[in-house]
């Protein structure tokens, strides 16, 4: 059996991001940058005040107790259009030019005003309180690199940046297909030995939280022909993953069908817990990735290959999962020769340390525990065993 970094590293390899696309940048989040972003114009535009007060020559103030002239003002978007001479000061506002011949602001408190006289109380420096020209960055400099994912910063520093429109790789569109003659969707009328369909619409939300287009198809019942046929309607997408029959039980026949449709089977069996049962493959340049039909095996399963695979196909560098440490707060036992995501809560102890805690149970179908975990304990294959306040790595959960 692989390990999940070599099943991990087998699922990329060879995985080319999708073509891109232009959007308009409000509809730019969450997306991943096709190629770099150059500055359109420099930030900030001119020299501007960081703070309210009055723009002077910093060669007027080298003492405390200064009278200036006051000969205008300059508030944000109505620069002062004359020049500041000798002796002579502007009002002026945060964000607002600074005016021609001035190169310093004092702050409105530390001088006193009265008609057209402004007397200073503070001495100041060339520079002092001016944010200048092109300080955060210049026109024409890379702000963005191709392959970022587009969040809130990056969308705020595009937008000062003047660019209305983006190029970013088209989202990969994912086909899910569950199997299994028991399952109905929730809401459906549940006879003896059926099951609520929780794999596919949880899958669906994981897809779409990583960035992709969950495309639902409709269940595979356990019948050759039935698999065949849905397996061939998945012609144009960028993924495929199935849920459940992965394994090698008499009614488990979706790795039979995925081969008769001409996949090119690379593994189907990995060294963890929960998860053994995964398969992987590709047909044609499509990566088809069979996760395990037990909900927390599937989600697990999800969240260390499906994730990191679509992020790879939207053209992210970094696909992760990323890993956060944290202190053991139960003891754990060893492990055997897999390697372990124990479902756990986390909570800061008094010292202020990020303490995980695995729950007692940890059945594959049990969704309550999954649903109320925060994170995932990794525990290497063969692993001694820990105790209570050793560090550990986790996988969080609970960000949303």
């Amino acid at each position: 059996m692989l390990s999940v970094s070599e099943a991990r590293e087998r699922i990329l390899q060879g995985l080319q991001a999708t073509a891109p696309e232009v959007v308009s940048l409000s509809c730019g989040g969450g997306r991943v940058t096709a190629l770099p972003l150059l500055a359109r114009l420099d930030n900030p535009p001119a020299d501007i005040s960081a703070m309210d007060g009055y723009a002077v020559r910093a060669a007027d103030l080298s003492a405390a107790g200064v009278r200036l002239r006051l000969i205008g003002e300059s508030p944000a978007g109505h620069p002062f259009g004359g020049t500041v001479g000798a002796g002579e000061c502007v009002r002026i506002y945060t964000g607002s030019i600074v005016p021609n011949g001035a190169d310093a602001i004092v702050l409105q408190e530390n001088a006193s005003q009265h008609d057209d006289i402004v007397t200073t109380a503070q001495v100041a420096d060339v520079g002092l309180y001016v944010r200048r020209r092109g300080q955060d960055f210049g026109r024409g400099r890379e702000i963005i690199p191709a392959g970022r994912c587009l969040d809130a910063r990056t969308i705020g520093l595009a937008a000062a940046a003047n660019h209305p429109w983006v190029s970013v790789h088209r989202r990969p569109r994912v086909a899910i297909v569950a199997t299994g003659d028991e399952l109905v969707l929730p809401g459906e009328p549940m006879g003896p030995g059926m099951i609520a369909n929780s794999n596919t619409l949880m899958l669906e939300a994981l897809i779409r939280a990583a960035g992709g287009e969950p495309v639902m198809m409709p269940v595979a019942r356990d019948r050759m022909e039935d698999l065949v046929a849905l397996a061939r309607m998945v012609e144009g997408m960028d993924m495929l993953v199935t849920v459940g029959g992965a394994s090698v039980g008499r009614y488990d026949l979706v790795q039979e069908a995925l081969k008769r449709i001409g996949v090119e089977m690379d593994f189907w069996k990995i060294a963890m817990r929960p998860g053994k049962p995964l398969m992987h493959g590709r047909l044609g340049a499509m990566p088809v990735i069979g996760l395990p039909g037990n909900p927390v095996a599937a989600f697990v399963c999800g969240t260390l290959f499906v994730a990191p695979a679509l992020r790879r196909l939207m053209g992210r560098h970094e696909v992760g999962p990323e890993i956060a440490m944290a202190v053991l707060g139960a003891d754990v036992g060893a492990n055997d020769h897999r390697e372990s995501y124990l479902r756990a809560r986390l909570h800061h102890d008094q010292e202020g340390r990020l303490r995980a805690v695995p729950f007692e149970q940890q059945d594959s179908a049990m969704l309550q525990v999954l649903c109320d975990s925060q994170a995932l304990v990794i525990r290497d294959a063969k692993a001694p065993p820990a105790g209570k306040g050793e560090a550990c790595q986790i996988i969080r959960l609970d960000i949303c």
